[in-house]
């Protein structure tokens, strides 16, 4: 738009920014129409996906079409028989402490074995029931043989005994009268041996031992 020629200057200014804020605002005006046309379209064309997804039928599935997975099989339960069950075993003592000494050799001697017969299941091999048996040796004579064992097992790496007969053959020469069967019978033979101030159950007890010993079975 041209101004008069005598239009004061700032008059002329003032117009100038007039126009040009207009144009700011008309160009604004479309860019906002033009967004907002863009929206409208878009929003329009998601409101057409949708109405065509309500509107077409969801095809239906025959429930015999449908492959099921068998219901599980529960394993019968095991019927409890007479073979099943364990026989509980009553609690077995374990044997004394043993010190070598000739008056106690025969009952620790028994208790081993007693032991032995009635829990074979607890030992797998010889050096198990050796090595029981020793935990045992515990005082003078015992503990020095069995300590003397171990210190062979250190200087050559070798338990010095590997079965269990040639361990109750040693254990017998050690700790047993080499000569009982004789001595015993000296004894029960000879003008020495009598009851004294020993009670009648002792007595009785220390002759049975050295019948038994000098083998005597009729008494």
């Amino acid at each position: 738009m041209s101004l008069p020629v005598d239009t004061p200057p700032a008059v002329a200014d003032a117009l100038g920014y007039l126009q040009h804020h207009l144009q700011e605002l008309t160009k604004h005006q479309n860019t906002s129409e033009h967004t907002i046309n863009t929206t409208l379209m878009g929003l329009t064309a998601q409101l057409q996906q949708l109405t065509q997804l309500i509107t077409t039928p969801i095809p239906t599935v025959t429930p015999s079409l449908i492959p099921t997975s068998p219901s599980p099989v529960s394993p019968p339960s095991p019927v409890p028989s007479a073979l099943s069950k364990q026989r509980t075993r009553p609690k077995l003592p374990s044997p004394p402490d043993f010190s070598g000494e000739w008056s106690s050799r025969r009952a620790f001697l028994n208790s081993c074995m007693l032991y032995l017969h009635l829990a074979p299941e607890q030992f797998t091999c010889d050096k198990e029931k050796i090595f029981w048996t020793l935990a045992f040796f515990k005082d003078r004579r015992a503990a020095k043989w069995s300590e003397n064992l171990f210190f062979q097992e250190v200087d050559t790496g070798i338990f010095p005994i590997q079965s269990w007969t040639d361990f109750k053959q040693q254990s017998r020469s050690q700790f047993f009268l080499v000569n009982a069967k004789a001595d015993a019978i000296n004894t029960l033979e000879g003008f020495s041996y009598y009851q004294g101030n020993r009670t009648v159950d002792d007595y009785l007890d220390s002759f049975l031992i050295l019948a038994s010993d000098a083998g005597y079975t009729d008494p």
